[in-house]
Protein backbone atom coordinates (compact mmCIF):
# COMPACT_ATOMS: atom_id res chain seq x y z
CA UNK A 1 0.00 0.00 0.00
CA UNK A 2 1.47 3.93 -0.71
CA UNK A 3 2.64 5.05 2.40
CA UNK A 4 4.83 7.56 2.86
CA UNK A 5 6.37 9.30 6.29
CA UNK A 6 6.08 12.97 6.64
CA UNK A 7 6.81 15.02 9.90
CA UNK A 8 7.35 11.62 12.01
CA UNK A 9 3.88 10.76 11.23
CA UNK A 10 3.29 8.02 8.14
CA UNK A 11 0.14 8.54 5.73
CA UNK A 12 -1.69 6.80 3.77
CA UNK A 13 -2.46 8.34 -0.27
CA UNK A 14 -3.60 7.35 -3.60
CA UNK A 15 -2.01 8.87 -6.95
CA UNK A 16 -4.19 7.96 -10.02
CA UNK A 17 -4.30 9.40 -13.27
CA UNK A 18 -1.96 9.94 -16.25
CA UNK A 19 1.74 11.06 -15.49
CA UNK A 20 2.35 14.39 -17.01
CA UNK A 21 -1.53 15.57 -16.09
CA UNK A 22 -2.14 18.52 -13.79
CA UNK A 23 -2.03 17.57 -10.36
CA UNK A 24 -5.17 17.70 -8.24
CA UNK A 25 -5.23 17.26 -4.72
CA UNK A 26 -8.57 16.15 -2.35
CA UNK A 27 -8.58 16.68 1.03
CA UNK A 28 -11.54 15.57 3.05
CA UNK A 29 -13.59 16.39 5.63
CA UNK A 30 -12.99 15.46 9.02
CA UNK A 31 -14.37 12.17 10.23
CA UNK A 32 -13.65 10.64 6.83
CA UNK A 33 -11.13 9.48 4.91
CA UNK A 34 -9.73 10.46 1.20
CA UNK A 35 -12.45 7.72 -0.23
CA UNK A 36 -15.21 10.56 0.48
CA UNK A 37 -14.19 11.91 -2.51
CA UNK A 38 -14.78 8.58 -4.60
CA UNK A 39 -17.86 10.32 -6.70
CA UNK A 40 -15.83 12.36 -8.39
CA UNK A 41 -13.03 10.45 -9.24
CA UNK A 42 -14.50 8.91 -12.39
CA UNK A 43 -15.29 12.76 -13.69
CA UNK A 44 -11.51 14.19 -12.53
CA UNK A 45 -9.27 11.57 -14.21
CA UNK A 46 -9.09 12.55 -17.90
CA UNK A 47 -8.01 15.69 -16.84
CA UNK A 48 -6.12 15.42 -14.05
CA UNK A 49 -4.06 13.43 -11.96
CA UNK A 50 -5.57 12.99 -8.53
CA UNK A 51 -4.32 12.31 -5.12
CA UNK A 52 -6.03 11.88 -2.37
CA UNK A 53 -4.85 11.11 1.31
CA UNK A 54 -5.90 10.20 4.78
CA UNK A 55 -5.48 13.10 6.95
CA UNK A 56 -3.39 12.55 9.68
CA UNK A 57 -5.46 10.70 12.67
CA UNK A 58 -8.15 9.35 10.08
CA UNK A 59 -8.06 6.44 7.88
CA UNK A 60 -5.24 4.35 7.51
CA UNK A 61 -2.56 7.17 8.11
CA UNK A 62 -0.99 6.77 11.63
CA UNK A 63 -2.84 8.64 14.48
CA UNK A 64 -0.20 10.40 16.97
CA UNK A 65 -1.56 11.67 20.52
CA UNK A 66 -1.80 15.27 21.08
CA UNK A 67 -3.14 18.30 19.55
CA UNK A 68 -2.56 19.19 15.81
CA UNK A 69 -2.73 22.83 14.33
CA UNK A 70 -4.13 23.19 10.94
CA UNK A 71 -0.56 24.42 9.90
CA UNK A 72 0.89 20.34 11.02
CA UNK A 73 -1.74 19.42 8.52
CA UNK A 74 -0.99 21.55 5.67
CA UNK A 75 2.85 20.56 5.92
CA UNK A 76 1.81 17.03 5.82
CA UNK A 77 0.17 18.04 2.20
CA UNK A 78 3.56 20.23 1.17
CA UNK A 79 5.10 16.90 2.50
CA UNK A 80 3.53 14.82 0.89
CA UNK A 81 3.84 16.59 -2.39
CA UNK A 82 7.53 16.91 -1.96
CA UNK A 83 7.59 13.22 -1.78
CA UNK A 84 5.44 12.47 -4.71
CA UNK A 85 8.05 15.31 -6.51
CA UNK A 86 4.82 17.33 -7.57
CA UNK A 87 5.83 20.92 -7.80
CA UNK A 88 2.46 22.75 -8.30
CA UNK A 89 -1.05 21.34 -7.44
CA UNK A 90 -4.35 22.27 -7.79
CA UNK A 91 -6.25 21.87 -4.05
CA UNK A 92 -9.49 20.97 -3.24
CA UNK A 93 -10.56 20.65 0.42
CA UNK A 94 -13.94 20.07 2.30
CA UNK A 95 -14.61 21.02 5.89
CA UNK A 96 -10.85 20.57 7.53
CA UNK A 97 -9.74 20.28 4.22
CA UNK A 98 -10.90 23.94 3.35
CA UNK A 99 -9.06 24.99 6.60
CA UNK A 100 -6.11 22.93 4.88
CA UNK A 101 -6.62 25.00 1.59
CA UNK A 102 -6.80 28.06 3.56
CA UNK A 103 -3.45 27.67 5.33
CA UNK A 104 -2.18 26.77 1.75
CA UNK A 105 -3.39 29.76 0.29
CA UNK A 106 -2.18 31.95 2.41
CA UNK A 107 1.83 30.18 3.15
CA UNK A 108 2.32 28.29 0.29
CA UNK A 109 1.20 30.37 -3.12
CA UNK A 110 3.96 29.40 -5.11
CA UNK A 111 2.64 25.67 -4.50
CA UNK A 112 -0.80 26.66 -5.78
CA UNK A 113 -2.72 26.80 -9.45
CA UNK A 114 -6.14 27.03 -7.81
CA UNK A 115 -8.00 26.39 -4.65
CA UNK A 116 -11.15 24.97 -4.23
CA UNK A 117 -12.73 25.54 -0.46
CA UNK A 118 -15.67 23.51 0.23
CA UNK A 119 -17.95 23.31 3.21
CA UNK A 120 -15.51 25.47 5.23
CA UNK A 121 -14.59 28.63 6.90
CA UNK A 122 -12.36 30.81 8.09
CA UNK A 123 -13.51 30.36 11.69
CA UNK A 124 -15.35 27.64 12.61
CA UNK A 125 -17.83 28.87 15.55
CA UNK A 126 -16.97 29.13 19.11
CA UNK A 127 -14.54 27.00 20.39
CA UNK A 128 -16.91 25.98 23.26
CA UNK A 129 -18.24 23.45 20.70
CA UNK A 130 -15.78 21.89 19.91
CA UNK A 131 -14.62 21.49 23.75
CA UNK A 132 -17.79 20.09 24.22
CA UNK A 133 -16.83 17.68 21.35
CA UNK A 134 -13.30 16.88 22.58
CA UNK A 135 -15.00 15.94 25.93
CA UNK A 136 -17.82 13.16 24.23
CA UNK A 137 -15.70 11.65 22.11
CA UNK A 138 -12.82 11.48 24.82
CA UNK A 139 -15.52 9.96 27.42
CA UNK A 140 -17.72 8.01 24.78
CA UNK A 141 -15.44 7.78 21.91
CA UNK A 142 -17.00 7.93 18.35
CA UNK A 143 -20.44 6.51 19.00
CA UNK A 144 -20.84 9.43 21.20
CA UNK A 145 -21.20 11.49 18.20
CA UNK A 146 -22.10 9.83 15.01
CA UNK A 147 -25.35 10.66 15.41
CA UNK A 148 -24.49 14.03 15.62
CA UNK A 149 -22.65 13.84 12.46
CA UNK A 150 -24.34 12.10 10.46
CA UNK A 151 -27.44 14.89 10.51
CA UNK A 152 -24.70 17.57 9.56
CA UNK A 153 -23.28 15.77 6.93
CA UNK A 154 -26.11 14.40 5.54
CA UNK A 155 -29.99 16.38 4.58
CA UNK A 156 -32.33 14.17 6.99
CA UNK A 157 -33.97 12.47 3.53
CA UNK A 158 -30.91 11.28 2.09
CA UNK A 159 -30.24 9.68 5.52
CA UNK A 160 -33.58 7.97 5.78
CA UNK A 161 -33.15 6.27 2.37
CA UNK A 162 -30.61 4.53 3.39
CA UNK A 163 -28.31 6.18 1.12
CA UNK A 164 -25.27 4.03 0.13
CA UNK A 165 -22.49 6.46 0.45
CA UNK A 166 -23.85 7.61 3.41
CA UNK A 167 -23.84 4.73 5.13
CA UNK A 168 -20.42 4.15 3.81
CA UNK A 169 -19.05 7.43 5.88
CA UNK A 170 -21.00 6.21 8.54
CA UNK A 171 -18.70 3.65 8.48
CA UNK A 172 -15.66 4.86 8.27
CA UNK A 173 -16.48 7.84 10.97
CA UNK A 174 -17.20 5.10 13.36
CA UNK A 175 -13.85 3.15 12.55
CA UNK A 176 -12.29 6.65 12.98
CA UNK A 177 -9.72 6.66 15.67
CA UNK A 178 -10.79 8.70 18.47
CA UNK A 179 -7.27 10.15 19.52
CA UNK A 180 -6.64 11.36 15.59
CA UNK A 181 -9.85 13.19 15.32
CA UNK A 182 -10.02 14.77 18.88
CA UNK A 183 -6.57 16.19 17.49
CA UNK A 184 -8.40 17.40 15.01
CA UNK A 185 -10.95 18.84 16.83
CA UNK A 186 -8.33 21.05 18.25
CA UNK A 187 -7.03 22.03 14.97
CA UNK A 188 -10.52 23.39 13.67
CA UNK A 189 -11.04 24.76 16.83
CA UNK A 190 -8.04 27.14 16.82
CA UNK A 191 -8.83 28.85 13.38
CA UNK A 192 -9.42 32.03 12.52
CA UNK A 193 -8.30 33.55 9.25
CA UNK A 194 -11.46 36.61 9.40
CA UNK A 195 -8.62 39.00 9.33
CA UNK A 196 -5.96 37.38 6.60
CA UNK A 197 -8.50 36.26 3.96
CA UNK A 198 -7.59 38.85 1.88
CA UNK A 199 -4.15 38.11 1.84
CA UNK A 200 -4.64 35.07 -0.44
CA UNK A 201 -4.17 35.62 -3.70
CA UNK A 202 -4.87 32.11 -5.68
CA UNK A 203 -7.61 32.03 -8.10
CA UNK A 204 -10.62 30.43 -5.55
CA UNK A 205 -13.62 29.02 -5.93
CA UNK A 206 -16.07 28.74 -2.39
CA UNK A 207 -18.63 26.03 -2.73
CA UNK A 208 -21.33 26.37 0.18
CA UNK A 209 -23.93 24.23 0.87
CA UNK A 210 -27.57 25.85 1.18
CA UNK A 211 -28.45 23.05 3.58
CA UNK A 212 -25.35 22.89 5.35
CA UNK A 213 -25.48 23.66 9.17
CA UNK A 214 -22.09 23.11 9.89
CA UNK A 215 -20.86 25.67 7.82
CA UNK A 216 -23.93 27.47 6.07
CA UNK A 217 -23.57 30.59 3.84
CA UNK A 218 -24.19 33.15 6.22
CA UNK A 219 -21.19 33.96 8.38
CA UNK A 220 -19.04 31.22 6.91
CA UNK A 221 -19.35 30.92 3.26
CA UNK A 222 -19.84 34.49 2.54
CA UNK A 223 -16.93 35.60 4.47
CA UNK A 224 -14.74 33.43 2.30
CA UNK A 225 -16.50 34.64 -1.48
CA UNK A 226 -16.76 38.49 -0.21
CA UNK A 227 -12.94 38.36 1.30
CA UNK A 228 -10.63 36.85 -0.89
CA UNK A 229 -9.78 38.63 -4.07
CA UNK A 230 -11.80 37.20 -7.15
CA UNK A 231 -12.95 34.84 -5.26
CA UNK A 232 -15.95 33.16 -7.23
CA UNK A 233 -18.97 30.82 -5.53
CA UNK A 234 -21.28 28.05 -6.00
CA UNK A 235 -24.16 27.48 -4.18
CA UNK A 236 -25.32 23.54 -3.87
CA UNK A 237 -28.52 22.55 -2.58
CA UNK A 238 -26.92 19.66 -0.12
CA UNK A 239 -25.69 20.09 3.60
CA UNK A 240 -22.05 19.82 4.84
CA UNK A 241 -20.84 16.53 2.49
CA UNK A 242 -21.91 18.20 -0.69
CA UNK A 243 -19.49 16.32 -3.01
CA UNK A 244 -21.73 13.46 -1.96
CA UNK A 245 -25.08 14.55 -1.92
CA UNK A 246 -24.91 16.59 -5.22
CA UNK A 247 -21.90 14.27 -6.83
CA UNK A 248 -22.32 15.79 -10.38
CA UNK A 249 -23.10 19.68 -9.75
CA UNK A 250 -20.09 19.34 -7.67
CA UNK A 251 -17.79 17.62 -9.99
CA UNK A 252 -18.75 20.42 -12.38
CA UNK A 253 -18.27 23.25 -10.68
CA UNK A 254 -14.70 21.94 -10.23
CA UNK A 255 -13.97 21.19 -13.29
CA UNK A 256 -15.21 24.25 -14.69
CA UNK A 257 -13.21 26.62 -12.46
CA UNK A 258 -10.27 24.62 -13.05
CA UNK A 259 -10.27 23.72 -16.43
CA UNK A 260 -8.45 26.45 -18.47
CA UNK A 261 -11.14 28.36 -21.45
CA UNK A 262 -10.66 27.61 -25.01
CA UNK A 263 -10.05 30.25 -27.58
CA UNK A 264 -11.55 29.76 -30.93
CA UNK A 265 -8.65 28.55 -32.37
CA UNK A 266 -8.09 26.07 -29.29
CA UNK A 267 -12.01 24.76 -29.89
CA UNK A 268 -10.92 23.72 -33.34
CA UNK A 269 -8.39 21.88 -32.83
CA UNK A 270 -9.40 20.15 -29.45
CA UNK A 271 -12.65 19.94 -32.10
CA UNK A 272 -10.12 17.83 -34.81
CA UNK A 273 -8.80 15.61 -31.62
CA UNK A 274 -12.21 14.56 -30.57
CA UNK A 275 -13.18 14.24 -33.80
CA UNK A 276 -10.32 11.67 -34.32
CA UNK A 277 -10.95 10.02 -31.01
CA UNK A 278 -14.60 9.32 -31.07
CA UNK A 279 -14.84 8.64 -35.13
CA UNK A 280 -11.46 7.22 -35.56
CA UNK A 281 -8.23 8.62 -38.21
CA UNK A 282 -9.58 7.16 -41.21
CA UNK A 283 -13.15 8.73 -41.07
CA UNK A 284 -11.21 11.85 -40.69
CA UNK A 285 -8.90 11.79 -43.07
CA UNK A 286 -10.99 10.64 -45.67
CA UNK A 287 -13.98 13.89 -44.23
CA UNK A 288 -10.69 16.01 -44.48
CA UNK A 289 -9.87 14.92 -48.28
CA UNK A 290 -13.44 15.50 -49.41
CA UNK A 291 -13.28 18.82 -48.16
CA UNK A 292 -14.14 21.24 -51.19
CA UNK A 293 -14.18 25.20 -51.16
CA UNK A 294 -17.95 24.89 -51.10
CA UNK A 295 -18.00 22.87 -47.78
CA UNK A 296 -14.94 24.01 -46.01
CA UNK A 297 -16.98 26.27 -43.55
CA UNK A 298 -19.24 23.59 -42.61
CA UNK A 299 -16.67 20.99 -41.99
CA UNK A 300 -15.02 24.26 -39.78
CA UNK A 301 -18.16 24.56 -38.04
CA UNK A 302 -19.06 20.86 -37.13
CA UNK A 303 -15.34 20.46 -35.98
CA UNK A 304 -15.15 23.82 -33.77
CA UNK A 305 -18.87 23.95 -32.34
CA UNK A 306 -19.78 20.03 -32.05
CA UNK A 307 -16.70 18.36 -31.40
CA UNK A 308 -14.72 21.26 -30.05
CA UNK A 309 -17.28 23.05 -28.00
CA UNK A 310 -20.09 20.12 -26.86
CA UNK A 311 -17.75 17.11 -27.16
CA UNK A 312 -15.26 19.07 -24.86
CA UNK A 313 -17.88 19.78 -21.99
CA UNK A 314 -16.77 18.43 -19.03
CA UNK A 315 -19.99 17.42 -17.39
CA UNK A 316 -20.45 14.70 -19.56
CA UNK A 317 -18.20 11.86 -20.29
CA UNK A 318 -17.53 10.70 -23.85
CA UNK A 319 -19.32 7.51 -23.12
CA UNK A 320 -21.83 8.67 -22.45
CA UNK A 321 -22.04 11.40 -24.97
CA UNK A 322 -21.92 8.39 -27.06
CA UNK A 323 -25.14 6.90 -26.21
CA UNK A 324 -26.76 10.17 -26.24
CA UNK A 325 -25.73 10.44 -29.91
CA UNK A 326 -27.03 6.90 -30.77
CA UNK A 327 -30.61 7.23 -28.86
CA UNK A 328 -31.06 10.79 -30.46
CA UNK A 329 -29.58 9.54 -33.85
CA UNK A 330 -32.21 6.52 -34.02
CA UNK A 331 -34.69 8.60 -33.12
CA UNK A 332 -34.92 10.83 -35.72
CA UNK A 333 -33.99 8.05 -38.15
CA UNK A 334 -30.61 9.58 -39.46
CA UNK A 335 -29.51 6.02 -40.01
CA UNK A 336 -26.35 7.08 -41.71
CA UNK A 337 -25.05 8.38 -38.88
CA UNK A 338 -26.20 5.91 -36.60
CA UNK A 339 -24.22 3.15 -37.93
CA UNK A 340 -21.24 5.28 -38.42
CA UNK A 341 -21.42 6.12 -34.97
CA UNK A 342 -22.37 2.61 -33.59
CA UNK A 343 -18.89 1.40 -35.55
CA UNK A 344 -16.77 4.02 -34.38
CA UNK A 345 -18.59 2.88 -30.61
CA UNK A 346 -17.91 -0.76 -30.51
CA UNK A 347 -13.73 0.12 -32.04
CA UNK A 348 -13.81 2.27 -28.76
CA UNK A 349 -15.17 1.94 -25.55
CA UNK A 350 -18.87 0.57 -26.32
CA UNK A 351 -20.00 -3.07 -26.03
CA UNK A 352 -23.44 -4.81 -27.70
CA UNK A 353 -25.21 -4.43 -24.52
CA UNK A 354 -25.31 -0.69 -24.59
CA UNK A 355 -26.48 -1.04 -28.06
CA UNK A 356 -29.29 -2.71 -26.70
CA UNK A 357 -29.81 -0.73 -23.71
CA UNK A 358 -29.96 2.52 -26.06
CA UNK A 359 -32.52 0.47 -28.72
CA UNK A 360 -34.62 -0.83 -25.90
CA UNK A 361 -34.69 3.03 -24.40
CA UNK A 362 -35.54 4.55 -27.77
CA UNK A 363 -38.36 1.49 -28.19
CA UNK A 364 -40.17 3.29 -25.39
CA UNK A 365 -39.60 6.37 -26.16
CA UNK A 366 -39.28 7.13 -29.69
CA UNK A 367 -41.24 3.84 -31.28
CA UNK A 368 -40.69 0.73 -31.88
CA UNK A 369 -40.72 0.91 -35.46
CA UNK A 370 -37.33 3.15 -34.57
CA UNK A 371 -35.85 0.75 -32.57
CA UNK A 372 -36.70 -2.27 -34.82
CA UNK A 373 -34.42 -0.78 -37.48
CA UNK A 374 -31.43 0.70 -34.98
CA UNK A 375 -31.60 -3.18 -34.03
CA UNK A 376 -31.15 -4.25 -37.55
CA UNK A 377 -28.26 -1.70 -38.28
CA UNK A 378 -26.35 -2.22 -35.02
CA UNK A 379 -26.46 -5.83 -35.90
CA UNK A 380 -25.05 -5.56 -39.53
CA UNK A 381 -22.67 -3.36 -37.79
CA UNK A 382 -21.84 -6.00 -35.46
CA UNK A 383 -21.24 -8.62 -37.62
CA UNK A 384 -18.72 -6.35 -39.62
CA UNK A 385 -17.16 -5.49 -36.70
CA UNK A 386 -16.57 -9.54 -35.24
CA UNK A 387 -15.20 -10.57 -39.09
CA UNK A 388 -12.25 -7.75 -38.90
Amino acid sequence: MPFVTIQNCRLFYRLEGKAGQPVLVLSHSIGADHAMWAPQIADLLPHFQVLRYDTRGHGASDAPKGEYSIELLARDVLGLADALKIAKFAFCGLSLGGAIGQWLGLHATDRLTGLVLANTSPQFGPRSNWETRIKMVSEGGMNAIVDMAMQRFFSPEMVARGDVYANSVKSVLLGTDSIGYIGCCAAIRDVDNRELLRQIKVPTLVIVGDRDVSTPWEGHGELLARDIPKARAVRLPSAHLSNIERPRSFSTALLEFLLPADSASDRLEAGFAVRRAMLGDEHVDRAIANTTDFNRDFQELITRYAWGSIWTRPALDRRTRRLLVLATMAATGRWEEFAMHVRAGLAHELEPCDLKEVLLQTAIYAGVPAANTGFHVASEEMEKAQKK
